[in-house]
């Protein structure tokens, strides 16, 4: 009988580890730029003007509309270069601590349940600034195994790093360039 039990315990175990659906995901850039903290700030917190320093973005329009809890928000929809679009909403802008958190709330990127944190923290050396970029998502299919070619952590980690690397070289490149 205590054979029996022990079977039907890890079959519940097993089968319990297999059905949790998709890990968290979390991607975390850097990048140190020699500028004024303040200039960097005003680059970084613009949400309607994204495309002044992210090389992917062709436009950049923003609107007040109620979100789905029926308050006021900003939004904004980014067109890429591609001719996609995102649909991005304002989470806060915090001057004090010069921190901006925002969400996709639509968009055809390969993965899902995006949220990101922006970060503007004075350098190591004088006249340094540091950009801190952080995303945490899902990929974009959400049962268990088997993943659909392209819809796997993989092709979602991937994605966001790629958006991060060339945001904040361009970054960099803009704000180091207009002094």
């Amino acid at each position: 009988m205590k054979k029996i039990l022990a079977l039907i315990a890890l079959s519940v175990v097993s089968f319990t580890a297999v059905a949790h659906g998709p890990t968290p995901q979390k991607v975390e850039k850097t990048v140190t730029i020699k500028a004024d903290q303040a200039k960097v700030w005003a680059l970084v917190k613009d949400f309607g003007n994204m495309q002044k320093w992210h090389p992917a973005i062709a436009t950049d329009k923003t609107e007040q509309k109620k979100d789905e809890n029926g308050d006021m928000a900003t939004f904004r929809t980014l067109t890429l270069k591609s001719g996609s679009t995102i649909v991005e909403k304002l989470r806060s802008i915090d001057d004090k601590d010069m921190k901006l958190k925002y969400e996709i709330v639509s968009s055809q990127l390969p993965f899902t349940d995006y949220n990101s944190v922006m970060t503007v923290a004075k350098g190591e050396n004088a006249g340094e600034t540091t950009v801190t970029w952080v995303g945490r998502f899902y990929r974009l299919y959400k049962l268990n195994p088997p993943i659909p070619a392209g819809q796997d952590d993989k092709t979602a980690t991937d994605a966001v790093t790629g958006i991060y690397d060339a945001g904040l070289a361009n970054l960099k490149k803009v704000a180091e360039s207009s002094k």
